[in-house]
């Protein structure tokens, strides 16, 4: 990287109710070969992660070591006590239940492919953060990594 490249740091917010990859399902086609594909729900979240993603492409596909942060904030409960309601608003109650932190970050890598990098394979440094919230979201940060 020359001394008037700039390194980027691009940050956006995925608004609505995080969905976590599914799992690959298998058909046949009209010749009777096996075909896999992604569940309809999780095919849709890659094109909004795209669709959001897009307003913050950069000039040009980043292609280096990246750095990806992503923090996903999901809905609180309506089943959720009071004080523990009061728990999840302050940052201190966390989600532990399924999907996992890994199922929801390969739709927003997959959906990032092509719009914001080249290839998923260049995120060398992955955070990935569940959180309660009333405004269910995800919020994507990717910075170039320096050498």
């Amino acid at each position: 990287m020359t001394q008037l490249e700039v390194k980027q740091d691009i940050s956006f917010t995925i608004y609505g109710e995080p969905v976590a990859q599914g799992r690959p399902r298998a058909g046949r086609d009209r010749k009777g070969n096996v075909q896999m594909y992604d569940p309809l729900k999780s095919r849709d979240y890659k094109q909004y992660v795209k669709l959001a993603a897009a307003e913050h492409r950069p000039s040009k596909l980043l292609s280096g070591e990246l750095e990806l942060v992503v923090d996903v904030y999901r809905q609180i409960p309506k089943s959720l006590a009071k004080y523990k309601r009061a728990l999840a608003i302050e940052g201190k109650l966390r989600p532990i239940t399924k999907p996992d932190v890994d199922n929801y970050v390969k739709g927003i890598k997959d959906g990032l492919s092509g719009i914001i990098w080249e290839d998923d394979k260049q995120v060398v440094d992955l955070t990935v953060r569940k959180w309660y919230s009333d405004e269910p979201r995800v919020e994507v940060q990717v910075k170039e990594v320096g050498q």
